[in-house]
């Protein structure tokens, strides 16, 4: 697994300038409007930036003036730069966006390094110098620079955004989902019952048994979920789920806001390692959550993050009391 080891930041959003050195878990705080929910966002636009779908996040979130602090006038291009590291060396990706016409934005320099990583004779590679609307990653010259921008693809690829804010009776987590859709859980839990019913199917249903007996604490009324496949293929999947002392079988529909988040988060942290991402960001987890249901929480981010490295941005005092000092980011 490679590691952030720190992530250098400028003129996104309200962000001027950061340079934040990052741990395996790192519990962002600090007063509204300072930039923790910015940062975030800079990671959710990583991953459509490798889903070659940047264009539309800068559509979506308002123009290009919308995304460089204070407009293109004061800032005519964010930069950013992310170190990474794993037992072979450290992996720099750098990249320069510059606004462009129809209040755009348009790479005007990417580019990968690799510092002492052994058996890598590529170390470094220019991408994209030429006003290219996204990421050259994928189309990097054949040879050894196309091995190594496939090496970085992972890498990048492995930042992964997860919040569940959304758990509205439109939300796709309260929706039928395609029950092969199991291997790891999307940002939104959209597909919470396909994984849930891949690990109870699973040979070792260790995870799976975790996983409701961590929900039971939190929600005591809970006994169990029925994931039964339906639909004329059998491939449609409900998060539907049994109470204690009752045979009546309730649907996704009948799930609190608090607990349904309880469960998604559950399922995120305590998936196999396999499945985790290297690189876990978790927007205010702790939304509509009980104290107790908080505590929990933390211990389970605390054991994830021997397996993946996590990032939450959080406003909760009950949630930063239950870690280090070295974990806090203020």
């Amino acid at each position: 697994m490679a590691r952030l080891n720190r992530i250098t930041l400028s003129g996104f959003k309200s962000i001027k300038q950061m340079d934040l050195a990052l741990r395996p878990l790192n519990v962002m705080i600090g007063a509204n409007g300072a930039g923790k929910s910015n940062l975030v966002s800079f990671f959710k636009m990583l991953n459509e930036m490798m889903g070659q779908r940047l264009q539309q996040f800068i559509g979506a979130s308002g123009r290009a003036h919308s995304l460089l602090h204070y407009g293109p006038k004061k800032t005519p291009q964010m930069e950013a730069e992310l170190v990474f590291e794993d037992d072979t060396g450290e992996y720099y990706y750098r990249m320069q966006l510059s606004f462009a016409a129809v209040d755009t934005l348009s790479f005007s320099d990417e580019w990968l390094g690799i510092v002492g990583a052994r058996h890598r004779k590529y170390s470094n590679l220019s991408l994209s110098s030429s006003g290219g609307p996204e990421s050259g990653i994928l189309d990097a010259p054949k040879g050894q620079g196309q091995e190594m921008a496939k090496l970085f693809e992972r890498v990048l690829n492995d930042c992964r955004v997860y919040q569940f804010h959304d758990t509205s009776p439109t939300a796709r987590v309260r929706q039928y989902c395609y029950v092969g859709d199991d291997r790891r859980l999307l940002p939104d839990a959209g597909n919470l019952a396909a994984v849930l019913h891949g690990l109870k199917a699973s040979n070792d249903q260790k995870a799976y048994r975790r996983i409701v007996g961590t929900v039971r604490q939190i929600a005591p009324y809970f006994d169990d979920f029925d994931l039964e496949p339906t639909g004329p293929t059998n491939k449609d999947i409900a998060l539907n789920w049994r109470e204690k002392g009752s045979d009546q079988l309730f649907g996704p529909h009948q799930i609190s806001d608090g607990t349904l988040r309880a469960m998604a988060l559950t399922t995120l942290l305590l998936q196999p390692a396999e499945n985790l991402p290297g690189v876990m960001v978790i927007d205010e987890p702790e939304l509509g959550l009980h104290p107790f249901a908080t505590n929990i929480l933390a211990s389970l981010m605390k054991k994830a993050s021997h397996h993946c490295q996590i990032i939450v941005a959080t406003q909760s005092a009950g949630l930063i009391e239950s870690f280090e000092p070295e974990d806090i980011v203020v």
